[in-house]
């Protein structure tokens, strides 16, 4: 991609979403956090694909991680994926993988390139019952967080349906074009987004 149509991720899209949960320290003592985000572990795969596959195969009949995809991933780069538990239960989460190229390619489906300064987006998914009420936007606002303390990680980049660009492009993603990368007869666009900002933030937080 070219590096001048890389936007930095806009500062009203950083403003903490509305029902984001407490930091820990204010959470319930002696029980599961009422609501815990961290990285996800090769525990979580079963749970992780149980959801993806409801909420992709009923819409398109595809997945975009299979099962040993997301345990290859949980491997090699748990540090890229983030998930959101309730009570111990996974709700929602997204994994990522390390890229090295300026656009995707098929082989990023499946490929983590460590030496890479780009975090690909492989799979948001939200477990059916707690759909419609923003957790997607909530998660992801978290994961870029999550992104920008990682020094090596320069930008975040992911493929989406047409009807899903306004979402990203609401979170500080830019749509570069349509995308290379083809899964049976889907197309997707290709939006990237600068991980500048959050390490303008984390500067300047004191953290």
């Amino acid at each position: 991609m070219s590096t001048q149509s890389i936007h930095p991720l806009k500062p009203e899209a950083l403003r903490l979403p509305p029902g984001l949960p407490e930091s820990p320290s204010c959470q319930r003592r002696h029980t599961l956090p009422a609501s815990e985000f961290r990285c996800l572990t090769l525990e979580d795969a079963v749970s992780v694909f149980e959801i993806e596959r409801e909420a992709f195969v009923s819409v398109s009949g595809l997945c975009p991680l299979y099962l040993d995809e997301i345990r290859h991933f949980l491997t090699l780069c748990p540090e890229l994926s983030l998930g959101w538990f309730e009570e111990g239960r996974l709700v929602a989460f997204i994994i990522g993988s390390l890229w090295d190229k300026e656009r995707l390619t098929q082989e990023s489906l499946t490929l983590h390139r460590p030496g890479g300064h780009t975090a690909h987006l492989h799979v948001l998914a939200v477990h059916r019952t707690f759909r419609q009420q923003g957790r997607g936007s909530i998660l992801l606002w978290r994961y870029l967080h999550h992104l920008g303390g990682q020094p090596a990680v320069r930008r975040a980049v992911l493929m989406c349906e047409d009807a899903l660009v306004p979402f990203y492009e609401s979170l500080g993603f830019h749509s570069v074009g349509p995308c290379d990368v083809t899964v049976g007869p889907l197309t997707f666009t290709e939006l990237q987004c600068s991980l500048r900002a959050q390490a303008f933030l984390r500067r300047n937080s004191g953290c």
